[in-house]
């Protein structure tokens, strides 16, 4: 039986900086098969992303500027039915390009996730030797589970479209109520109604975050475990008890890096900030290797959040199961943390 080595032990005392140095520390130690991964599948993927927002910005901006032009039309004029039927043609086009788009990413999404969580799975499981996985290895194994992470995703789709429905019901309820009260003198209710709201408004947050958190540790489950589904999200949800902390600040700092490689974009590339396009194709080209940089980092350290909570919680990490879903050599023995 091999066992975990004593530094695969001690993955379960990793904090925050200890689960980044791990993740660092894999990239560089296989960085021939995850540049090959970023090449082929991130950066064009971040390529995406970045041009999506371009985009859609543009064609939402026409669309705001001929509504508005409607609203000072007068109805039954030739002028008005050709700004009606643009909008409409406008909408048509940005719903499309947004389908396209969405069904592009899913697809690269799916592909990173396997390839990134199976290379993994490998450094640990091998004498960290690079050459025992190729790209065209770790992209084979796609089809072999890609209908189990698109389950994945529809589950974990159909939660958060129920929460979110939920909430706004709430949120519509709080606020008829508010507004029943607002025209009263009794402040007393519309002080607990105020910060009732606050607090709904962190909660919601939270649940989200909660549940975003839940939709990334499933990915890793239902690559590296006989799980996919709901039933991914409830193996997802048990790994990180007593991790929790852990897990929420580490998808924080990577939502936090997303949100501000976005704001950046938004800010100097699409709006501009009065700057020439020779500035703005410097700044666009630092996005998309900053963007690439941060999916590669973010994928890499959900899957070691991954073993860190496996190992906290004393869980076999059972390489025979690897061998079914990753082509790996079965072995006749558990492997353990």
């Amino acid at each position: 039986m091999m066992i975990m080595n004593k530094e695969q032990q001690d993955l379960q005392f990793l904090g925050l900086f200890g689960i980044y140095k791990e993740s660092y520390k894999i990239i560089l130690s296989w960085r021939k098969i995850f540049t090959k991964i970023t090449l082929s599948l991130i950066l064009p993927l971040s390529f995406m992303f970045l041009i999506q927002i371009q985009v859609s910005n543009s064609l939402f901006t026409k669309i705001i500027n001929h509504s508005q032009q409607i609203t000072s039309t007068p109805q039954d004029t030739p002028q008005f039915k050709k700004l009606s039927q643009t909008v409409s043609s406008e909408w048509v086009t940005f719903l499309v390009f947004k389908v396209f788009y969405l069904a592009l990413s899913i697809i690269f999404s799916l592909l990173t996730t396997s390839a990134i969580s199976y290379t993994i799975s490998l450094f640990y499981a091998s004498t960290h030797d690079d050459e025992v996985v190729n790209l065209r290895k770790a992209i084979s194994i796609v089809p072999k589970i890609c209908a189990r992470l698109m389950t994945t995703f529809l589950c974990v789709f159909a939660a958060l479209l129920i929460y979110n429905f939920v909430a706004v019901l709430v949120f519509i309820i709080l606020a008829l109520t508010i507004n029943a009260y607002a025209g009263t003198e009794n402040y007393a209710v519309l002080g607990v109604a105020s910060v009732f709201s606050i607090i709904l408004v962190l909660t919601y947050l939270v649940g989200l975050f909660y549940l975003s958190l839940i939709w990334q540790l499933s990915n890793s489950v239902t690559v590296l475990e006989d799980s996919y589904g709901f039933e991914a999200m409830k193996k997802s949800k048990e790994l990180i008890k007593g991790k929790m902390g852990l897990s929420l600040l580490l998808f924080f700092t990577i939502i936090v890096s997303y949100g501000l490689i976005h704001f950046l974009f938004m800010m100097v590339v699409v709006q501009g900030w009065n700057m020439n396009s020779v500035v703005r194709i410097a700044y666009s080209i630092l996005c998309l290797l900053l963007l690439s940089h941060q999916i590669l980092l973010g994928q890499v350290t959900q899957t070691v959040l991954y073993f860190v909570c496996k190992c906290y919680h004393k869980q076999n990490i059972d390489k025979s199961d690897l061998s079914i879903y990753l082509e790996y050599q079965p072995l006749k023995n558990k492997d353990v943390c």
